[in-house]
């Protein structure tokens, strides 16, 4: 089994990662968190002009055709910048279910935007009091030709910017359907949040809004396990940006240790906290290990869950130890939130929070060990 990267995934992760190299400072990125958008703009422009914003969408649809594994890539480079871009939720919760279910129309009118000039997709996948987004609260009720939503999601990234917002509803009592619901329609309200990384979401509140039977992805019972399929590859996602949160805190944590001295002696040298600096790096490697393995197994179209979950679990339980230990051995200026250290911490505590944390994550896994239909291979 051979993980390593070929040239095309290798150029992907090169060409992101030096445009947010170039563009994506310290300052300007502190400029942007000031505002109420949360959304580096210029440079959400500069991934439309390197054919960023169509990575996961269809050659015929305006994109670049490539998968999961190359948008992990692109992911773990915005880790790194703590990017203000919702590249995830355009890559992976918009884009992607709308290339795997869609209706051709449906692609046209989505996906040629989203590649061609950046319009913004993205998922209500989180509701107040529920764990599990395949079992949403919110409704869809039949109207004429049509449908009309009624409920509320929260937390849902880049919500007032988006074009799109995919919206799982129940439409019975066994049944889910995903629609495809624009910001700007008639009972659609949008409050702004703001996440503990500065990060700006929205409190999605739909009043009875109509949609068209054409908003509807697929069909209205089989959306469950079509949630389920944005799910796993949205922890996967999620893994995948902590390996960058988790390099960067990393190797900017060593770097300090060799310039700053202590008793006319760099920190780095002592060994307690070599001890730590190593021990962060193979959190960052045991997290990028079950990553890869994770979003192969998907692109495969193999049985992945519990990789999933074991991916998104080392992503919290590993990412967590690695932001405390680049904080503690920052010393006092660690907790400095205008340090560039701490923009690392809070990164990894919002991605650790966002579709269950480590403990849920532990739980579905432990539910599968003891099932016959879903335990994995042991």
């Amino acid at each position: 089994m051979d993980f390593s990267y070929n040239e095309d995934q290798e150029a992907v992760g090169e060409l992101i990662g030096q445009i947010l190299e170039d563009r994506c400072s310290l300052d300007r990125s502190k400029e942007v968190e000031a505002t109420d958008a949360w959304f580096d703009e210029d440079l959400w422009q500069d991934i439309v002009k390197a054919s960023l914003a169509g990575l996961t969408i269809p050659e015929e649809f305006g994109g670049s055709g490539f998968g999961l594994i190359e948008a992990c890539l692109a992911l773990e480079a915005t880790g790194r910048y703590c990017a203000p871009i919702p590249l995830l939720a355009h890559l992976i919760t918009g884009a992607m279910p709308i290339a795997e279910f869609g209706s051709p129309e449906q692609k046209k009118k989505w996906l040629i935007p989203a590649a061609e000039s950046g319009a913004i997709l993205t998922a209500a996948l989180a509701e107040v009091g529920l764990s599990n987004p395949a079992h949403p609260r919110v409704t869809a009720t039949p109207d004429g030709d049509g449908w009309r939503l009624q409920g509320e999601k929260t937390s849902v990234p880049a919500a007032a910017a988006a074009s799109a917002i995919l919206v799982p509803a129940a439409t019975s009592a066994d049944g889910v359907g995903i629609f495809i619901v624009e910001p700007g329609a008639e009972g659609v309200e949008i409050e702004l949040q703001r996440a503990i990384n500065w990060e700006r979401q929205g409190q999605l509140r739909l009043a009875g809004v109509r949609v068209g039977a054409d908003a509807l992805l697929g069909d209205a019972s089989s959306g469950r396990a079509m949630v389920e399929w944005i799910v796993d590859r949205a922890q996967v996602g999620i893994a995948a940006t902590m390996v960058g949160i988790a390099y960067e805190a990393t190797r900017q944590t060593a770097a300090y240790l060799t310039e700053r001295k202590q008793f006319g002696r760099p920190l780095g040298s002592f060994q307690a906290t070599q001890m730590r600096l190593a021990d962060a790096y193979i959190d960052t490697e045991a997290i990028r290990a079950v990553t890869v393995q994770a979003a192969w197994r998907l692109e495969e179209g193999l049985r992945a869950r519990a990789e999933v979950r074991s991916a998104k679990w080392w992503a919290c339980r590993a990412g967590d130890r690695v932001v405390h230990s680049a904080q503690h051995l920052h010393g006092g200026i660690g907790s400095d939130a205008d340090y560039p250290i701490h923009r690392y911490f809070l990164a990894a505590m919002q991605l650790m929070a966002t579709l269950g944390g480590s403990n849920q994550q532990l739980a579905e896994l432990g539910a599968m060990l003891v099932s016959d239909e879903e335990r994995p291979i042991l």
